[in-house]
């Protein structure tokens, strides 16, 4: 009787297979009579979204056309193309864009066929993470002397980093609102608001630009510190020689950045193929030579020691939703301490 059941348990094993690579046979199939695939997309351009996008098409013959902005863009781009009854991006990025576009009912369900463990996959099955990002300190290393480097948030309260401090102010998690969320999920609303009015009296400057474009400019000399930027853009640009470094702050913001498949998406199989391969070791062993963490634990990241290990280096994790629910409240205090 046990073998006859383990027969047939290997059996539906065997017919489960066949039936998951036919389904993965159909799919690609489909995606490559639609022939192309549209990819709104937050990710760098020259390290992430070209690898990608070489690699897919290679893979495929499906071309993949592209536009890239910031999460607040893209989300209103989509949006608008709702309202005018005309989606044209097939597969949506970012922190938080799949759930602010989910309430506008402009998100299908999808989630891909691999093996990632359930906490980045959305329960509800809209969103699937594609990599893990911390965010914290960075500073030239030339206007910065070693023994001056911040690694607390009390640090940043120096008077010599007076006027000298940047951030990106575009709400979001890697901007000020995103660390002023991590400070009061901290120390609580009181304490928190206390640092964040010392930390005013900085006159932190405020860039209305992208987050790599904040450490680009702390590179070039225009300020000594950033704060709340992605802790591995200041690793690739000292890789090229640039007087730049990161510090740990503790704790850190984490949070994911997820894909997701648009409703309506004019090339529905092929924006279904691209998350797979986005997900798959694949597509996660591009985003890890990157430089991006992989969240593949089965992938290993180019630079290890940037992923917080909960010790040593902690972080505050923020999930899709939280960020979403609670970013109007960060972007409030924000107006109300440092909005010039």
């Amino acid at each position: 009787m046990r073998m006859i059941l383990r027969a047939g348990v290997f059996a539906a094993a065997l017919l489960a297979a066949a039936t998951a690579q036919g389904a993965d046979d159909a799919l690609i199939a489909a995606a490559k009579k639609e022939g192309r695939v549209t990819w709104y997309t937050t990710q760098i351009i020259s390290q992430i979204v070209r690898p990608t996008v070489d690699a897919f098409e290679k893979k495929y013959g499906i071309k993949v056309d592209y536009i890239r902005g910031n999460a607040i863009e893209l989300s209103l781009r989509v949006s608008t193309e709702g309202k005018a009854g005309r989606i044209i991006a097939d597969v949506v990025d970012g922190t938080g864009t799949a759930v602010n576009l989910r309430r506008e009912g402009l998100i299908a369900k999808y989630q891909p066929a691999n093996a990632l463990p359930a906490q980045f996959r959305d329960p509800d099955g809209y969103w699937v993470a594609t990599n893990l990002y911390v965010l914290s300190f960075a500073y030239n290393t030339d206007l910065v002397k070693k023994d001056e480097v911040p690694r607390t948030w009390q640090d940043l309260l120096n008077p010599k980093w007076k006027g000298r401090i940047a951030w990106n102010i575009t709400p979001s998690a890697g901007a000020a609102q995103g660390f002023i969320g991590t400070v009061l999920a901290e120390l609580g609303e009181d304490k928190g608001k206390a640092y964040l009015r010392e930390l005013a009296k900085q006159n932190v400057v405020g860039l209305k630009v992208a987050a790599r474009q904040v450490v680009d400019r702390v590179v070039a000399g225009e300020y000594a510190i950033a704060i709340n930027i992605y802790n591995n853009h200041p690793l690739v640009s000292a890789e090229q020689g640039a007087p730049v470094n990161w510090s740990p702050s503790q704790p850190a913001t984490a949070v994911f950045s997820i894909a997701a498949l648009t409703e309506k998406a004019p090339h529905p199989n092929a924006g279904k193929l691209l998350i797979d391969f986005i997900t798959s070791p694949e597509g996660q062993k591009i985003y890890a030579a990157a430089g991006e963490l992989p969240v593949d634990p089965n992938v290993s990241p180019k630079y290890p020691h940037l992923r917080p290990d909960g010790k040593s280096y902690r972080a505050i994790y923020f999930t899709p939703e939280e960020l979403a629910a609670k970013l109007p409240a960060w972007s409030k205090v924000f107006d109300e301490l440092f909005r010039p």
